[in-house]
């Protein structure tokens, strides 16, 4: 029950958020929003704005005329609100939790609605600027979701920092440190012949020296010994360069920041996320990576379930990841997701006039389709997993 009712918090407040954005990107311009569902069909429960109330609506199976149960309205009830004008707007909580839409007057999408009025309230008749907008306003608030989580999470848990002074924390396995003898807890007292006083001077004069030998002087307990050893190297990935290694890591702490540090840390962390997605595509393209290794609904179930046994610190920053993963993917020029609105738009603003409703039917569909054979890949990698394949 962990598992489920994480995934369902996880996803939820997701795409929440993603649709909220449209939702409040089509007010922003004036288009009418039809219905703000969260979940997916059938309904259970709406609240539609009236003028001067609320409509509610409960929704379960009742029988119909011809003795047959039908799902649809069993309740209904009006909520006063005096002086509300009333948006025609039907706020919806549907059965299925993985999932939500919105739904705005004038549109041409994956909904298949097929024709507009050129209404003023309606998106098609919007400026193009406008258009795009609203298309990307779900993406926008995926990302500004992702940074306040890793914002909070900064503000909560500080900068994790290596200690100054240089003692080893730990020494991996098989590597030069380990070989030579030293141990977790000992104190680096000098690199070939030169005073070691601070963690950044000690890492200084090992790069220096790749494939070299090193004399090291170190201190365990109250004894000082000292050990000669060959450095063995790796490539500065920020760089380029060759650097010396030894295979010791250093103490870390947690360093208190304050709202701007935090602020830039989680910056950080949301480029970091949205550049994860972007490694994947890459390490799919070139081979790196099989499509195999996708996952689909029921891995980020399993992953939901594993953080929220973990603690909230684990399943907040999964959260925060995965909604830079579903802002990088919806950006993407696919039709059927927000990129491919967006590219369509974009491509009739270059043209200066809009493609036929035929031709952007058809684009949809193939979007759709598209859409259709990578969720079933995932799906079938994930009852893989669970079948232990």
């Amino acid at each position: 029950m962990t598992t489920l009712f994480a995934a369902i918090i996880l996803l939820g407040v997701i795409v929440f958020v993603h649709e909220l954005g449209h939702y409040l990107a089509a007010r922003s311009i004036g288009v009418k929003v039809e219905r703000f569902s969260v979940g997916f069909p059938p309904r259970l429960m709406t609240f539609t704005s009236i003028p001067g109330a609320w409509e509610f609506k409960l929704f379960f199976y009742k029988k119909n005329k011809s003795g047959k149960y039908k799902w649809g309205p069993i309740y209904k009830s009006i909520i006063a609100r005096p002086g509300s004008k009333g948006t025609a707007t039907e706020y919806c909580i549907a059965i299925i939790p993985f999932g939500g839409y919105v739904k705005v007057a004038g549109i041409i999408d994956e909904s298949m609605d097929t024709k507009h009025e050129n209404k003023p309230y309606e998106l098609m008749s919007k400026p193009k600027w406008k258009q795009i907008w609203f298309q990307s306003a779900g993406v926008i608030m995926n990302l500004i979701l992702a940074f306040i989580i890793f914002t909070g999470l900064s503000n909560y848990s500080g900068m994790i920092v290596p200690s100054k002074m240089p003692i080893i924390n730990e020494v991996i396995e098989n590597m030069p440190a380990d070989q030579s003898g030293l141990k977790a807890g000992d104190v680096i007292k000098a690199v070939n012949g030169k005073s070691i006083k601070t963690w950044s001077e000690l890492t200084k004069e090992i790069h220096e020296r790749p494939n070299q030998n090193i004399d090291i002087i170190y201190q365990r307990g109250s004894t000082k010994s000292n050990i000669l050893l060959e450095s063995t190297f790796q490539i500065n990935p920020s760089n380029g360069d060759t650097i010396g290694i030894i295979g010791i890591y250093p103490k870390y702490q947690n360093v208190p920041v304050n709202l701007i540090e935090s602020m830039n840390m989680g910056a950080t962390a949301t480029v970091r996320g949205f550049g994860m997605a972007i490694l994947t595509i890459k390490m799919l393209t070139s081979g790196q990576a099989s499509m195999k290794e996708l996952g689909g609904p029921i891995l980020i179930a399993q992953l939901a379930g594993q953080t929220a046994e973990a603690g909230w610190v684990p399943f907040l920053t999964l959260m925060a990841l995965i909604s830079c993963n579903i802002a990088f993917i919806n950006i993407l020029p696919i039709p059927g997701l927000d990129g491919g609105h967006i590219f369509i738009t974009l491509i009739e603003g270059i043209i200066r006039k809009p493609l036929t409703l035929k031709m952007r039917m058809g684009i949809q569909q193939v979007g759709m389709l598209l859409i259709l054979m990578l969720m079933i890949t995932v799906i079938v990698n994930d009852v893989g997993r669970l079948l232990g394949n």
